[in-house]
């Protein structure tokens, strides 16, 4: 693997140096030519116990999703963001993107990679968090380890904003699963951090501009509203946010509602598509006989209405 250091200036905000990028080990590599850097600069604040080292968990009698494998990335103890630019047209528009897996492993190639080649496509620069599991959330009931993690690296992502040509401004979250509860305990945890600062990195605001919750888990049952338990009480500043589910998802589909009248009851802009079938975990895959795999195309259209891509 070729290894990439750039020294960085010190930037204003700060006088403590921003870490040195380095392309991190890592049983998962990124493909080459993308920037890779360890999160923390030195150990990271609240560590999880792993059982091995990282590695991919997948069995060969695990399910297939669109008649694909899917990588489940385990034991994840150093935290990373990896850089997918666009190849072509770049909007300056960035989207941070949380994997799930249950808070055990990590979805790294269809809710990870897979993701960064569609936000790519439409002109939007990916970043993929690649945050420490297991047992590393939910905040609150478990650890606080995977929120530290998405607090960082969205100030990772603003600090590098120009050198990466992304616009601050622009800077959204998207999540699946464990990821979208990710999602929203972000959305709602982002005046403060978790951790004692580290650098000119966390002097940024760490406040997504827009967030997207796929398929969200641990907000609710089909009885019971876990947002009370789990402190996430989103305010009119609780960033717009765009959510997918379906009606036969074993997380149950209130996840989804429970959010989104949430949202609603603080005037927050909102966007809910729920469909009938489609259950759990497809990720981008595209399946004829699942219009909830659409959900992209209707996506992209969203990023336009709130004024994140262009109209045309």
């Amino acid at each position: 693997m070729i290894r990439r250091i750039l020294t960085l200036a010190a930037l204003a905000v700060s006088s403590l140096a921003l870490p040195v990028l380095t392309q991190a080990q890592s049983t998962w590599p990124p493909a080459p030519g993308h920037i890779t850097m360890n999160i923390w600069p030195a150990a990271a604040p609240d560590p999880v116990p792993t059982t091995g080292p990282e590695a991919d968990t997948t069995k060969p009698t695990d399910n297939l999703i669109a008649g694909k494998p899917l990588m489940r990335l385990g034991n994840v103890s150093t935290p990373t963001i990896t850089l997918y630019a666009p190849k072509a047209h770049n909007s300056g528009a960035a989207v941070v993107v949380f994997p799930g897996g249950a808070y055990s492993i990590l979805a790294i190639d269809l809710e990870g990679t897979e993701v960064c080649d569609w936000l790519n496509g439409i002109g939007v620069n990916c970043i993929l968090l690649k945050y420490r599991v297991p047992n590393s959330g939910p905040y609150l009931t478990k650890s606080p380890a995977a929120l530290e993690d998405a607090q960082r690296a969205v100030g990772l992502v603003r600090a590098h904003a120009a050198e990466w040509m992304i616009d601050p401004n622009r800077i959204g979250v998207l999540g699946f699963s464990a990821g979208g509860h990710l999602v929203a305990a972000l959305s709602t945890h982002y005046d403060k951090r978790l951790y004692p600062a580290q650098d000119a990195a966390d002097s940024q605001s760490c406040r997504p501009d827009f967030a997207f919750v796929i398929y969200p888990g641990y907000l609710a049952d089909a009885e019971h509203s876990y947002l009370d338990k789990l402190d996430l009480h989103p305010t009119a500043n609780t960033p717009p946010t765009f959510l997918v589910q379906a009606e036969d998802d074993g997380a149950h589909v209130e996840n989804a509602t429970t959010w989104f009248l949430a949202l609603k009851a603080v005037n927050v802009p909102a966007e809910l598509h729920l469909y009938a079938k489609g259950g759990h975990g497809y990720g981008l895959r595209p399946q004829a006989n699942l219009p909830v795999t659409t959900w992209p195309q209707t996506a992209a259209t969203w990023l336009k209405t709130i004024h994140i891509l262009p109209a045309k």
